[in-house]
């Protein structure tokens, strides 16, 4: 292996290892209180492999064992939508903005609920929200492109 194959070896694993770290952050903002919450990361695991029904169980546990987490509701939320309770979500979504207003991931996919239930509506609602919080981030750039492909319907 030459020296040049070699580091260019590091670079892509380098990426790679960082890619994942990116993935898994558009989940949840992941406040200081959550990096505390024991397990937090392997049960996001299961939802960013698509696991609900095995998730929810973990959730609820964990929103029992550190209650008023709004990451922990935003997930539980989010696999409730996933899995198609609808209104239960929709309450868990609510909770968690009641905590932080302002939460990324919370407002995103309340706005994707919106649009599942047929209010684009309330998905601009949330995305003004996130325009305010965030500017052009990721989340603002999810929700405005899932009301386009909406409106495009």
């Amino acid at each position: 292996m030459t020296a040049l194959t070699f580091r260019l070896a590091v670079l892509a694993a380098a990426f790679m290892v960082l890619g994942s770290a990116v993935a898994l952050a558009v989940d949840t903002e992941e406040t200081p209180a959550t990096t505390a919450v024991t397990n937090f990361d392997a049960v996001r695991a299961l939802v960013d492999d698509k696991k609900f029904d095995d998730a929810l169980p973990k959730l609820r546990q964990l929103d029992q064992e550190s209650p008023n987490n709004p990451d922990i509701l935003n997930l539980i939320g989010f696999s409730l939508r996933k899995t198609g309770k609808m209104d239960e979500a929709l309450g868990y979504y609510t909770r968690a903005l009641a905590l932080n207003p302002t939460h990324l991931g919370a407002n995103e996919y309340l706005g994707e609920l919106y649009l599942q239930t047929r209010q684009p509506d309330k998905a601009k609602e949330r995305l003004a929200v996130l325009r305010q919080a965030c500017g052009d981030c990721e989340e603002f750039e999810d929700l405005s492109a899932q009301i386009d492909r909406y409106a495009a319907q």
